[in-house]
Formats: C-alpha cells, structure tokens, sequence
C-alpha cells in the first residue's frame, strides 16, 4: 500500500526548495550534490515524496543548514495536529507567497546591496508603494 505523504513532507519541502533558490542553486545541482535526479528534487520540494532522516542529513550538509531549518515555521499544534487536518485559510497563503520564486529573488537582491542605508531607503519605498496601493498595507505589516 502506497504511503500518504504528510502534511509535514511539503513544509520540509518548501524549505529545502527556499533555501536551495537562496543559495542560488538548481535542483540538477543540488541533486548532483546528493545523488539524485533533478525529478527526485521535485518530488521532494512539492512534498510528494518524504524525505529520508539520512537523505535531510544530506540536505542540511549542501545547503548548510542545521537539521532544525527544516522544521522551523511549523505550527506549534503540529505535534498534535491529526493527519490530513487543514491549517487555517490565512496562513497556507501567506507561507505560499514566502516561497515563491520571485519572493526569493527579491530577497536575495536585497541582501546583495552592501550599504545598509540604501536597503533601509528600498524598505520604506516598497512599505509606500505598498500602503498606496488599493488594499495595500501599512507600514506596521
């Protein structure tokens, strides 16, 4: 019988997936890195498949991160939380555009630019942009 992936696997995958786009690396290479086909690396990133103790161990090693990264941002329920239970209709959104591809970009970018006078400026121009725009934020958000 096939297993069920967890809502857990996608979690881990998203932050293999962001931390691998904030290395400015590609699946080929990350699955290089580690043994695996570019496909596997999507299968893992999309939560499709889970991702083995040894294999995470793996992960952490190439995009240098502690084994923690990858649960981090959980939910506190999530040690609670029973299979196939959905999170609230708020929070899968905004964990969806942290993820995406030109999120990650931007932050990149942005930590490209050395003076730190500069970036403060681009922060206070993207919070106006953003406060003028119709159902835009304001500078608390």
């Amino acid at each position: 019988m096939p297993r069920r992936a967890s809502w857990i696997d996608p979690h881990v995958g998203a932050r293999i997936r962001v931390r691998r786009t904030l290395l400015g690396m590609s699946q080929t290479k990350l699955g290089e890195a580690v043994g695996l086909t570019f496909q596997q690396i999507q299968k893992y990133e999309r939560g499709a498949n889970q991702v083995a103790a040894s294999r995470l161990y793996q992960f952490g090693r190439v995009l240098d991160v502690p084994l923690a990264y990858f649960f981090e941002g959980l939910p506190a329920k999530a040690a609670t939380q029973p299979e196939g239970m959905a999170e609230s209709e708020a929070e899968p959104f905004r964990r969806e555009n942290l993820t995406r591809r030109e999120t990650l970009e931007l932050v990149r970018a942005y930590y490209r630019i050395a003076d730190p006078t500069v970036r403060n400026r681009l922060v206070d121009l993207i919070r106006a942009i953003g406060a003028a725009a119709p159902g835009g934020c304001g500078p608390e958000t």
